[in-house]
């Protein structure tokens, strides 16, 4: 039954969407990016052992503010004991901080094990560079450094920051590691003779490559980068014997990189040390080099499951086959009733072991009966393993629902979207699709105690772009502890998303006489002739189409006017309202002295707005 009501919204606060219920007569306030947590959602019940208390509800952190308030001396890694050896100090940027502890940890390792060299280390997430005082930190790390290293740099004015900084001291590095990031960054690349400096021109072998890939496949860098690797012998046999070694090196350390894991950070360190950093380089003469052992690295895509005997399936058929046979049976799932739930993951929360948010929402669905199919990609570009394993054999959709965990855009991530691209393979699919929001640049305190709540940067990124994409509900499920940046699920938003995804994949399968519609349009100001107002639209028009639409898809329309004319009367001069339309949202009639009394900066607007009481609401 479709009920057409319409609800006449008023904006009551920034960032806040309203909504009014006439069945109820409530008038509800929501804002699904705020930072307050609901006391009934915190009842929930929830299986998460992994989260022990809210991570919201204290805040350490001082100085909360408008943006982020982290601190980079967070991720500062000094050696306790040098023992008369060399140290080597490392300075990196990265987008997200999932790569701080496997950083952390390498860097440890080294100062606890190696007999010829010690590591400082110190880390900024990328937002940081705003602030001023973090910026003058970074300058002079960077200017002591030896070792620079940098990620995923693709916001424009950051990236011109970063540049700034480490090109005049580019000279002075003994190595310059870029990965995947804005064009201008990733000229910095240098380690021994291998540059990057002539990408794009004819002469770079890299580039040539890159350049084919994009005019075969439409590559991104980043995924060129990725085939780059597996063709690596092919190309180093173009370049001279030193330049080969050197590029073997960079392209070895972007393996390790992208492996992530503590062992492989690891032995990046270790290998760059030792063969570019000069005081290491002198104190190992007559020593034998640490020998470099191969990368260990996950496939490019593939499913993955936190319990399954195989770390990840690159065959669809082998992880159904061992999660509906031995998996489901053992977690009360009915494999052949059961909704199917696909979830994208990030791989670098994978490789660094950072999965915990990951664990806790695959968790949650499943112990509410649903199946999960969770993939990941090796790149940006979530489209190929949509595709792949989205589907059975015959080429059907096996999901109910969708969920984008990384909170960015299905093609291109935060780097460069292609929005056309995601739409073609989302409309393909046909399901409902949900992208929901890791914080991304603020830990939970900072998050608590800000004053914009998420930060501006992250709500173009991970709510807006992926709207464009087709995304619906940008629910906050997850953040970073400030002082280690490993992820931690909110346990009652964890909830929140598994419920939402459950009703969503039950929707398809419930029979249309049992689904409910309500249309909802735009009335703001309220009362002043704006309802249904929208710019170069024919809102009750589309309404009409819309009502045909379900009518001819067997929907019961009730008695709902399928005249223009008639939509718009029932609307305006709803005969049920349970307010009076002269009345509607005035919560509350003040005199002008009250106003001005409460209003300190009322003056203020007066220049253009003229005196209270002003003809609007009055």
């Amino acid at each position: 039954m479709v009920y057409f009501k319409a609800a006449a919204c008023a904006l009551l606060a920034a960032t806040v969407t309203t909504a009014w219920t006439p069945n109820n007569g409530a008038f509800v306030a929501r804002n699904p990016l705020s930072s307050k947590v609901s006391s009934a959602a915190s009842q929930q019940r929830s299986t998460l052992s992994m989260v022990v208390s809210d991570p919201t509800s204290a805040s350490p952190m001082s100085g909360g503010g408008m943006f982020t308030a982290s601190n980079s001396e967070n991720r500062r890694v000094v050696p306790e004991d040098v023992r008369g050896r060399p140290t080597m100090k490392v300075v990196y940027v990265v987008l997200e901080s999932q790569y701080q502890s496997s950083l952390t940890a390498a860097v440890k390792r080294i100062n606890a094990g190696s007999d010829n060299m010690a590591v400082e280390c110190v880390g900024y997430l990328l937002e940081e560079l705003r602030n001023e005082d973090a910026f003058e930190q970074f300058k002079k790390d960077v200017e002591e450094a030896n070792i620079f290293i940098g990620s995923l740099i693709f916001v424009q004015e950051l990236a011109e920051k970063v540049v700034e900084v480490v090109q005049p001291n580019r000279d002075n590095l003994d190595a310059v590691l870029v990965f995947p990031s804005m064009p201008e960054v990733m000229r910095m690349n240098k380690v021994g003779s291998f540059t990057m400096k002539n990408l794009g021109q004819s002469k770079s072998v890299v580039a040539d490559f890159m350049k084919k890939k994009k005019q075969e496949d439409g590559s991104s860098f980043e995924e060129g980068m990725l085939k780059l690797l597996r063709t690596l012998p092919k190309v180093l046999k173009f370049l001279p014997s030193d330049k080969a070694a050197d590029a073997r090196t960079f392209m070895m350390s972007f393996q390790y990189w992208l492996g992530g894991s503590p062992e492989n950070i690891e032995s990046l360190l270790t290998m760059v040390g030792q063969d570019y950093v000069q005081p290491i380089k002198d104190a190992m003469v007559g020593k034998e080099k640490v020998e470099a052992v191969e990368p260990v690295l996950l496939p490019d895509k593939a499913i993955w499951h936190p319990v399954a005997p195989s770390i990840v399936f690159e065959n669809p058929e082998k992880y159904f086959e061992w999660y509906n046979t031995e998996f489901c049976p053992d977690a009360g799932i009915d494999a052949k009733t059961a909704p199917t739930v696909g979830i994208i993951l990030q791989k670098s929360h994978i490789n660094t072991k950072d999965d915990t948010h990951y664990v806790s929402l695959i968790s949650e669905l499943e112990s509410r009966g649903a199946r999960v199919v969770a993939i990941y990609s090796g790149g940006l570009d979530f489209s190929g393993p949509v595709n792949e394993y989205f589907y059975d054999a015959s080429g059907k959709p096996i999901v109910d629902t969708v969920i984008n965990l990384t909170g960015f855009a299905l093609v291109g991530g935060p780097a460069s979207q292609d929005h056309k691209k995601a739409a073609q393979v989302l409309k393909k699919l046909n399901r409902p699709y949900m992208c929901a929001v890791p914080l991304v640049f603020q830990s939970f305190e900072e998050w608590q105690s800000s004053e914009l709540g998420l930060h501006p940067i992250q709500v173009a990124l991970q709510v807006s772009l992926p709207e464009i994409d087709g995304a619906i509900e940008p629910i906050i499920y997850a953040g970073r502890e400030g002082a280690t940046g490993r992820s931690v699920p909110l346990a009652d938003r964890v909830n929140l998303l598994a419920d939402r995804a459950m009703k969503w994949s039950n929707l398809r399968s419930k029979p249309k006489s049992d689904k409910k519609i309500a249309i909802t349009i735009f009335s703001f100001p309220p009362d002043k002739g704006n309802v249904g107002t929208a710019a170069y639209l024919d809102v009750f028009d589309s309404i009409k189409a819309v009502l045909k639409q379900l009518d001819s898809e067997g929907y019961d329309i009730g008695d709902a006017p399928l005249d223009k004319e008639a939509i718009m009367a029932s609307i305006v001069d709803d005969p049920e309202a349970k307010i009076s339309s002269p009345d509607l949202n005035v919560a509350y009639r003040m005199s002008t002295d009250e106003y001005y009394d409460m209003t300190p900066y009322a003056t203020d607007l007066e220049e253009n707005w003229g005196p209270a009481p002003g003809n609007l609401n009055s």
